[in-house]
């Protein structure tokens, strides 16, 4: 087993990697990120700071240990390290950003991991090459089963298909999910929050993947469209029936907590105006699943 090994969005969080928003601003990358500079808002880089060390937080109560990726003045976006490379159950898989904003962010995740190997950890298992693929659209739902969005931007059929054909040469069940790319990620409109159980946005979601999650025994929260837009719907799985989960997601944080969850609620929404809730900001490297 390698140092760094993910096999689902719920196992027990281990270890992850962030990045200090000390370069961090809003970019007009994505619609999210558009319309919240079109009204004018200007924090400052105190502010990023303060909510940035409230994820952290959590993450910590949660029992992860917290690794930091050295941020890049050039590379503001560099905070949302959920897209720049995600962890399998053999190693690490490196993406391909398709924003030009941020396909800079490569060489310090590639320097990252590199420096780690040294240390013990995993060496890239796969690196994207076909087509653009990010981790926001990549989800191991549990175990030998997966699903990558494909909106066609942020995540094209090219660059979805080559990793799930190596995870299905690893005897995983994979599906392919067109999504409008209006929503940036898949993980603005589904996210896991426990076994069996997830968040999910039936407005924007097409029957036949709501069926197929029905199939399997995956079960979900509903959120609309609004709630999807505000990042209500991206949250982060901690395991052991913990989920971190952004403060301003009143409604969702119930419903989470009608279920037997513990919702750790960090203050995240600047950088939610900037398209990323608590999913986006963080990179499991290293999950024990029961």
């Amino acid at each position: 087993m390698p140092r760094f090994a993910v096999a689902s969005e719920t196992g027990r969080l281990r270890e992850v990697l962030v990045c200090p928003p000390d370069h961090y601003r809003w970019i007009p990358t994505n619609a999210v990120a558009r319309r919240t500079l079109a009204e004018g808002a200007a924090p400052d880089a105190a502010a990023f700071a303060a909510q940035h060390r409230e994820l952290v937080a959590a993450l910590e109560q949660g029992g992860a240990r917290v690794h930091a990726l050295p941020a890049a003045p050039h590379l503001p976006y560099m905070a949302y390290t959920r897209d720049q490379a995600v962890t399998t159950p053999w190693g690490p898989v490196l993406c391909q950003l398709e924003r030009p904003q941020r396909r800079g962010e490569y060489a310090a995740v590639l320097d990252w991991h590199a420096a780690q190997v040294a240390d013990g950890g995993s060496a890239f298992w796969r690196k994207s090459s076909a087509g653009t693929l990010e981790g926001g659209d990549i989800h191991l739902i549990r175990p030998g089963l997966a699903v990558i969005g494909v909106s066609g931007g942020r995540t094209d059929e090219a660059g979805a298909a080559q990793l799930a054909a190596w995870l299905e040469a690893e005897g995983w069940e994979c599906r392919l999910q067109p999504f409008d790319e209006h929503f940036l990620h898949l993980d603005l409109l589904f996210c896991m929050a426990a076994p069996g159980l997830a968040l999910a946005c039936p407005e924007a979601l097409d029957d036949g993947f709501l069926a197929w999650l029905r199939g399997h025994g995956i079960r979900w929260i509903p959120f609309g469209y609004r709630e999807a837009m505000a990042l209500s719907g991206n949250i982060l799985a901690l395991g052991d029936g913990r989920v971190i989960s952004s403060r301003g997601s009143t409604r969702i944080n119930a419903a989470l907590r009608a279920e037997g969850l513990a919702v750790l609620d960090p203050d995240l929404s600047l950088f939610a105006a900037g398209g990323g809730g608590p999913h986006c900001l963080t990179c499991p490297l290293l999950r024990e699943d029961p």
